[in-house]
């Protein structure tokens, strides 16, 4: 099924979910995932493959971290060429001086905020998306 490619109907689908979980950022050397550990989310870059995994996870292995995120699943379907989608949620977070780190999957978008603020994130993601939904 392809994806939605429309802005509006984007955002006014966005039906944001809060994960219950605390997600960190991490790095290992090389670029292989260190056995027992299941990540949501891998970067290969030449200084080493960065993890985003629970941060008890992170912490049973010993892995630093210094940012702990709220992840908050976009539960529209948005295709992967789709504009303007990234841009309005980060404008409509940034607007509240939240930070932001998405990261596209095949078939939705998932947003780390800072775990702090998490709860707010969502709150401004549903009000953005009960906008979009009234606007003609």
């Amino acid at each position: 099924m392809a994806g939605e490619r429309d802005l509006r109907r984007l955002l006014a689908g966005l039906r944001p979910e809060l994960d219950p979980g605390e997600y960190v950022f991490t790095t290992v050397p090389g670029d292989r995932i260190p056995p027992g550990l299941a990540p949501v989310v891998t970067v290969a870059e030449p200084e080493g493959l960065t993890l985003v995994l629970r941060r008890a996870e992170a912490e049973r292995a010993g892995l630093p971290h210094d940012y702990t995120a709220g992840r908050i699943v976009l539960r529209v379907h948005s295709a992967l060429d789709a504009v303007g989608l990234t841009a309005a949620v980060a404008a409509e977070l940034a607007a509240a001086g939240l930070s932001c780190n998405v990261v596209a999957g095949f078939h939705h978008d998932h947003l780390f905020v800072p775990h702090e603020r998490a709860r707010e994130a969502l709150d401004l993601l549903r009000a953005l998306a009960a906008r979009s939904g009234t606007a003609s």
